[in-house]
């Protein structure tokens, strides 16, 4: 059948699902993200809540889970962020013991809800309460104040107006604390503790002093970009970029298409059959050239959603991982690749070792490596996906805002999972089936066997369907779980009953019979089926006498496969030795006027 142009309603209809469905990927990409970072801000909790004295004030504190947490020798690590951005490592012993205070995580958490607290609006009410609040001072009391409002606490000014200085309490420990015009009172930052000391490997001055140079930079800077003239410029920016790579994106998808319709009219141009090198050659390029495309677009799609990252404060080391993660996945598909040949070269070491085993018999031999054959080619479709899942979930595992999910999503995942299982239990079910078939050796590739009402030779044996393919050259898919009573006519050894119906008018049927065992025997002997035969023809005799006449029966044993040929053969010898001999067959004609007279 040779492929035709499609029409203008068929282009149509594939941009418009081809965009549909690049739509949906972007809208998945920017949302996964985008609705961890609004968990994260509504995890946020109430920012005036007590915390302990070595900490500071608890504000803002988000739930940043185990990823804040990291193991070093005899203490215990977290990490303290400004805008996404890791600025101090703090730390507490790893084992507790009579300490007092709280671990370095939760360290970690209060500085940095500390010093978010001075560049960073705090939502301290919820929508609802904002809104009341606005009715009942403006409409009822006429008033200025709202408890609502973060700015009352005096907290966010001038970038450089704000200074980070050093409290030195006689015999205890440095503390960092926040000055800002209009507050008499400075906001504690964080404490200086004696692991702290003992990590860095520093005095207590001499980490303060670090630590204050460090925190007063990198807050003026987060001060400055979050005023609103410079997130309005940087979300315009946003857009353009956006709109640039969205300009990007159709440019590549004109051209796929165009690229595709190409290497279709080069397919009928150049059928398989009288096709060159050169014209080979310029197909594949043509081929790998649209698949370059398509992976264009896909990598402008994770870049669309790094630019929109970009856009939310804070995110920008999550838009970084984004926009890496197309090179990671190349990456991770090579490797993964890579792996899949090396494990697919093992898997048919390891076989063809099991098929050369030289203890079996060399009756069983060729029926080993037809066996080789069929699993060779199911391990390596395992391998495959295998390989493929492992990837898949090495690269859904590092996609920004998976690997900080909680418990409870995980356990929802898995919950998940379990429906499908159970929705796809089908499937499962063939699977396990297939396997159970290939290594409880039923049947192999090239076997001719008969399932669910259907004979065909085997051509192809998946983890879920076996195909055959019948004597009329139909293709028959038949699921695995389905084979449960297979027939197999050329496992190991083949053998079909002869039969040869005789006239009744026969009467000497000892020389009948004698003549065709000769022949048989003849037949036996012939060099050109010798080879053949694992046994000589075997006469069984008289099988049936029934009005149609007098049943005769052979038996033939051969390699597996060669029955119907021998059997074609040794009939054609027989009939003509009877009629040489003038011995009659039955006719069916004259058995059905006879009795229908």
């Amino acid at each position: 059948m040779s492929l035709q142009r499609p029409d203008n309603r068929q282009r149509r209809a594939f941009l418009r699902w081809l965009t549909g469905l690049l739509t949906l990927v972007l809208v998945v990409l920017l949302a996964a993200p985008a609705l961890e970072a609004a968990r994260a801000e509504g995890n946020r909790g109430n920012p005036f809540s007590p915390a302990p004295a070595t900490a500071g004030t608890a504000a803002g504190i988000p739930h940043t889970g185990d990823s804040n947490a990291a193991g070093a020798g005899s203490f215990q690590l977290g990490k303290v962020r400004i805008l996404g951005v890791p600025v101090l490592t703090v730390a507490s012993p790893t084992v507790a013991g009579d300490r007092q205070g709280p671990d370095a995580i939760t360290r970690a958490q209060v500085i940095e809800g500390n010093l978010t607290l001075l560049y960073r609006r705090q939502h301290i009410c919820s929508g609802g309460e904002t809104l009341a609040e606005t009715l009942l001072e403006q409409g009822f009391l006429h008033g200025r104040e709202r408890a609502c409002d973060s700015d009352n606490l005096g907290l966010l000014g001038d970038p450089a107006a704000l200074k980070v200085e050093v409290v030195r309490d006689d015999g205890g420990p440095d503390r960092l604390v926040a000055r800002v015009p209009g507050r008499s009172q400075p906001l504690p930052l964080l404490t200086i503790t004696d692991e702290d000391l003992r990590l860095n490997g520093m005095g207590q001055d001499q980490l303060a002093e670090r630590w204050r140079n460090l925190l007063e930079r990198r807050l003026r800077f987060a001060r400055q970009l979050m005023r609103p003239e410079n997130l309005q410029r940087r979300f315009n920016l946003a857009i353009q970029l956006e709109l640039g790579l969205g300009l990007a994106i159709a440019l590549a998808l004109l051209l796929w298409h165009r690229c595709r319709r190409g290497l279709l009219r080069l397919e009928q141009r150049w059928p398989v059959s009288r096709r060159r090198r050169r014209q080979n050659l310029g197909l594949h390029s043509l081929q790998a050239f649209c698949r370059s495309l398509m992976a264009a677009v896909l990598t402008l799609l994770f870049a669309m959603a790094g630019v929109a990252l970009f856009t939310i404060p804070g995110q920008v080391p999550r838009a970084l991982d984004l926009l890496l993660q197309p090179w990671g996945i190349a990456a991770k598909l090579l490797l993964g690749w890579f792996l899949s040949i090396a494990l697919k070269a093992l898997a048919s070491l390891l076989l063809r070792q099991w098929a050369s085993n030289v203890d079996v018999a060399p009756a069983r031999r060729a029926r080993r490596d037809q066996r080789f054959l069929s699993l060779r080619l199911v391990f390596r479709r395992l391998i495959d996906l295998l390989a493929l899942g492992a990837v898949g979930l090495w690269i859904v595992s590092e996609i920004p805002g998976v690997a900080e999910l909680s418990g409870s999503a995980l356990l929802a995942s898995g919950a998940l999972l379990g429906a499908l299982a159970i929705v796809f239990q089908g499937l499962l079910r063939d699977f396990v089936s297939g396997l159970v078939l290939l290594f409880d050796d039923r049947y192999a590739i090239g076997d001719n066997v008969e399932l669910q009402g259907f004979s065909g030779d085997v051509v192809d044996v998946g983890v879920l369907s076996t195909e055959l393919r019948c004597l009329d050259q139909r293709v028959v898919v038949i699921q695995n779980s389905d084979c449960s009573r297979v027939v197999n006519h050329t496992k190991l050894r083949s053998g079909v009953e002869l039969q040869l119906v005789l006239s009744h008018t026969v009467c000497q049927l000892p020389e009948v019979l004698a003549l065709l065992a000769a022949e048989a025997a003849r037949f036996g002997a012939d060099p050109a089926w010798e080879s053949v035969l694992l046994e000589a023809p075997q006469l069984r005799g008289i099988s049936a006498v029934t009005p149609e006449g007098i049943t005769v029966s052979l038996l033939l044993i051969c390699q597996a496969g060669q029955q119907w040929a021998a059997e074609r053969a040794l009939l054609a010898r027989l009939t003509q030795r009877l009629q040489e001999q003038s011995i009659p067959l039955a006719d069916h004609n004259r058995v059905i006027t006879r009795l229908g007279g």
